[in-house]
């Protein structure tokens, strides 16, 4: 099995084929390895030791891909912090996980990252580098002095089966886990992945998920490179900045969460752009309208629309639709097991039900993670019995495709982000009016679901939903954000005290 830094090696064999465009700035693949080198020797000046964590916390951009690859490159594990989050969000991971360098984007949607840390216990955080400002430069030259042998030596102790990464997604309990990868594991993923859905040297591939997740790091240019596609990442997501690259650079494929689409096919100068040479789309994370899936085919000009299911802790991908499934199967379904991995239904009991019964989605094979970062205790939980327990509900057709019908965790999906009710119930639990507090997810035409929150107030305490919204929105990561609030006396409970949700959704309705 190979590691990320043999498929870094790999791609310069595309040699002089455009590999990485950002703005002005173009690099062929030879030239990107190059960068990556001269990272890897940085790192390897700088103190980073085997298994050492590196945490980036910035926006898409070259330097984001330099960085995290030139980590890897040297057995380093890459730690991705999603943009959204807040001061303290971003410290506990780096907390947790230990990080040793943290890369950030200062000036960002005009953020100060450095300082929204510095605020916060980071003790193992000895390097922040700022990739638009001079640090980078700083960074870069430190590895001028680091022998091509030294650094081959570093690169060729990497092993197959050590981890390459630690994304954290957050759970029930409210605070995020970090899910571990191999390198073994990802590359086997991606490069069925990236052949499931055809992706090849030809393609121009606008990358607008976001690097800190798999859909854009291990699904976006890590694909890229194990195909020799051309990457053009994209910082932030505007529907005309868009529509004008697509057709400036002849965009090719389009991966995104549904919002993505239905943003381009509602906008009102779409017609006015060629976006003639659109050709693929890969999208999930939430629920497919089949009315959008055909409006794709017909009034743009996508020729490969599959969509597919999956989470981080199992690498990403569980299931995905073909290439010959028609709309219905693409829009009602999230597609059948990639190869060599086993998904069942089973009941409360972990039985295995029957074809067309409803029940939770396990999972067994080489996409699973080895477990959760330091946490034994959760790892344990959720691999019982050798298998992956999702915590997601489904149901699996003759055919072996499988169609999620709901969520154990209570999770629902912001526009292709994951949001956890537990952990943004603790948060607005902070605030001195709140008493009681129930999120769940309600349906939102344009997002897919957004948050909604029933709240008890304190007693003698007085807070109305605008100004608890605004409160929130300081406190956490936009997504999170509840949409709507909704004051009530008591909540709904079950006779062990647990909060009925799904009396709060049927309000909703």
């Amino acid at each position: 099995m190979l590691t990320i830094p043999q498929v870094v090696r790999a791609a310069a064999e595309f040699g002089d084929r455009e590999a990485l465009v950002a703005g002005d700035r173009r690099w062929t693949f030879r030239e990107l390895v190059h960068e990556v080198e001269r990272c890897a020797r940085s790192f390897i000046a700088l103190g980073l030791a085997p298994h050492d964590r590196v945490a980036v916390w910035a926006p898409n951009s070259p330097e984001w891909m330099f960085a995290a690859l030139g980590a890897q490159m040297v057995g380093g594990v890459l730690v991705p912090i999603n943009t959204r989050f807040k001061g303290a969000e971003a410290a506990y991971v780096i907390e947790r996980s230990g990080a040793t360098f943290l890369f950030v984007q200062n000036g960002f949607l005009d953020i100060d990252y450095s300082s929204e840390v510095s605020g916060h216990p980071t003790p193992s955080l000895v390097h922040v580098v700022d990739v638009a400002g001079p640090s980078w430069n700083d960074f870069v030259r430190a590895g001028e002095g680091v022998s091509a042998s030294v650094l081959a030596e570093r690169e060729g102790a990497v092993r197959p089966d050590d981890l390459c990464d630690i994304i954290f997604t957050s759970g029930t309990t409210g605070r995020p886990k970090g899910v571990m990868s191999r390198h073994d594991q990802t590359i086997r993923v991606f490069r069925e992945w990236s052949a499931i859905v055809g992706l090849d040297a030809d393609d121009r591939y606008l990358i607008v998920n976001p690097f800190f997740h798999t859909f854009g790091y291990k699904a976006g240019y890590l694909s890229c490179l194990l195909r020799g596609a051309a990457m053009l990442p994209l910082a932030v997501f505007e529907v005309p900045a868009v529509l004008r690259m697509i057709g400036a650079e002849r965009i090719t494929a389009l991966p995104g969460p549904p919002t993505l689409y239905l943003s381009i096919l509602n906008h009102p100068e779409r017609d006015t752009f060629d976006l003639s040479s659109l050709r693929l789309a890969v999208t999930g994370a939430a629920t497919v309208p089949v009315e959008m899936i055909r409006r794709m085919r017909e009034e743009l000009s996508f020729r490969v629309i599959l969509t597919a299911y999956g989470l981080t802790e199992s690498t990403g991908t569980i299931t995905m639709c073909r290439q010959d499934d028609d709309p219905e199967t693409i829009s009602s379904t999230s597609g059948r097991a990639i190869d060599d991995i086993e998904v069942r239904v089973v009941d409360e009991n972990d039985h295995e039900l029957p074809i067309g019964d409803i029940g939770e989605v396990v999972v067994r094979g080489d996409v699973v993670m080895p477990g959760y970062w330091n946490q034994p205790e959760a790892s344990a939980e959720t691999l019982r019995g050798g298998w992956l327990h999702t915590g997601d509900i489904g149901v699996m057709d003759t055919r072996g495709y499988v169609t999620i019908t709901d969520r154990l965790k209570d999770m629902f999906i912001v526009g292709g982000f994951n949001a956890y009710p537990a952990e943004i119930e603790n948060a607005l639990l902070g605030h001195p009016a709140v008493a009681q507090v129930a999120v769940v997810g309600r349906p939102d035409e344009r997002m897919g679901e957004v948050g909604h929150a029933f709240v008890v107030r304190r007693t003698g305490e007085g807070v109305g939903s605008d100004e608890l919204i605004e409160w929130a929105r300081a406190r956490m990561a936009n997504y999170k954000v509840p949409r709507g609030i909704t004051f009530v006396e008591s909540l709904p409970l079950n006779a062990s005290g647990k909060v009925l949700k799904f009396e709060l959704r049927e309000r909703l309705r």
